[in-house]
């Protein structure tokens, strides 16, 4: 190695912008977007709902001191956790995840069901169903349990 070599500057490439647009990365990422489920298998993300396991004390202590309301499972999906519920009054339809049902059958279509609300952070404006019973399962529908077993037709 000469000393003219030792002494010459690093050659660095210049810097381009990208051609799509550069977002940042936070540890919740747009809804829809499927990043997460890079290499087949889906990551663990927190979720912005909150569920049985992460309600605060203070806001299940007040929903289960809350009238108890009726209504009808208007759709239930097991494998995505979560559903809706028609109120009984009409109102708008009410979220409820897969943690705060109550009971050993997966609601499906047409099933009666009790539930008491509760606030969904961080506004605090649209409800979440909490502490979901199944009272009158839908007539002539199969129903399956939680550990998977079919019953009735």
């Amino acid at each position: 190695m000469t000393s003219s070599e030792s002494t010459s500057p690093s050659v660095v490439p210049p810097l381009h912008s990208p051609k799509s647009p550069v977002w940042p990365t936070f540890p919740f990422h747009r809804e829809g977007s499927r990043v997460w489920e890079r290499g087949g298998a889906l990551r663990d993300l927190p979720s912005p709902l909150p569920t049985k396991r992460t309600r605060t004390y203070s806001a299940t202590a007040r929903a289960s001191a809350g009238p108890v309301f009726k209504g009808v499972c208007k759709q239930f999906s097991r494998s995505q956790g979560h559903g809706f519920i028609t109120p009984e009054n009409g109102s708008e339809d009410i979220f409820v995840h897969v943690s705060d049902i109550e009971g050993e059958y997966v609601p499906v279509e047409g099933d009666e069901v009790t539930y008491k609300m509760c606030p969904i952070p961080p506004k605090n404006q649209k409800f979440q169903a909490v502490e979901v019973v199944l009272t009158q399962l839908a007539p002539h529908t199969p129903h399956e349990t939680w550990s998977g077993q079919v019953v009735g037709s």
